[in-house]
């Protein structure tokens, strides 16, 4: 089993939220940014953006396959990430967000699902929110096995740059796969229990969504300050970690 060296697992992180193909958010007591090196974090947005990229177009792709076109006829169904950027959510508000507060939110362009196309709308809604978030999975089970390799055969020790930055990159996608799971709307986890939730629960349940923004920024503001949460999210964290170590062959 290959462990983090403990100069970066020392290096906290308190959430980062991925909001599928709305938005992702980081935030804690302490910024991640103010723990690397200007180049490690030029680096890991890179790798960043490339999985967001990635999480948007299993959308779209799942959804082709469930029958519905429509993000692939408006060119989503792509992992080149400029074709998922908003320049506000994207660019605009995290920049001065986390220049500003330290805190960082931001998003990219909603994938677009019309559900009447899909074979089965609920059940393929499902679906095609799960994708990104098993895509974020797959991405830290490769992450992991290129650090693993880096280190193992000699090339790198673990603190070295390229490994910091392929650290990181596994933890963040661990955690986009997480907070993307939150039966929080429009979170990819509130489109499973949409499905899960009985007929005359789920109209009340879906209309949440019309007030999404408010509350993820609200889970992010509240849950950093109830330690029952953070011991959930972090214990959660480590077991998903453990998991993708074993599956890379510890």
């Amino acid at each position: 089993m290959l462990r983090a060296p403990e100069s970066l697992r020392a290096r906290s992180l308190t959430a980062l939220a991925g909001m599928g193909a709305i938005a992702v958010a980081a935030a804690g007591r302490r910024s991640l940014f103010s723990q690397l090196a200007t180049i490690e974090i030029v680096l890991v947005i890179a790798f960043l953006v490339i999985s967001l990229g990635l999480h948007e177009a299993a959308h779209a792709w799942v959804a082709w396959k469930r029958g519905d076109s429509t993000a692939r006829d408006l060119g989503r169904m792509t992992v080149n990430p400029i074709a998922h950027i908003d320049p506000f959510m994207t660019i605009v508000l995290p920049v001065f967000l986390v220049m500003t507060t330290g805190f960082i939110f931001g998003g990219a362009k909603p994938v677009p699902v019309n559900p009447s196309r899909l074979r089965n709308p609920l059940r393929d809604m499902m679906l095609v929110a799960i994708a990104g978030p098993a895509t974020n999975f797959l991405l830290a089970l490769a992450f992991m096995g290129i650090w693993k390799g880096l280190v193992r055969s000699g090339a790198y020790e673990p603190d070295q740059t390229l490994p910091t930055v392929l650290y990181f990159t596994v933890l963040l996608n661990l955690l986009l796969a997480l907070f993307n799971m939150l039966p929080i709307p429009p979170l990819d986890g509130s489109r499973v229990m949409a499905w899960l939730l009985p007929a005359e629960l789920r109209r009340g349940y879906i209309a949440l969504e019309r007030f999404g923004l408010l509350l993820v920024f609200g889970f992010l503001i509240v849950a950093p300050r109830i330690d029952a949460i953070g011991r959930m999210f972090g214990n959660t964290i480590y077991l998903m970690w453990d998991a993708a170590d074993f599956l890379t062959f510890g």
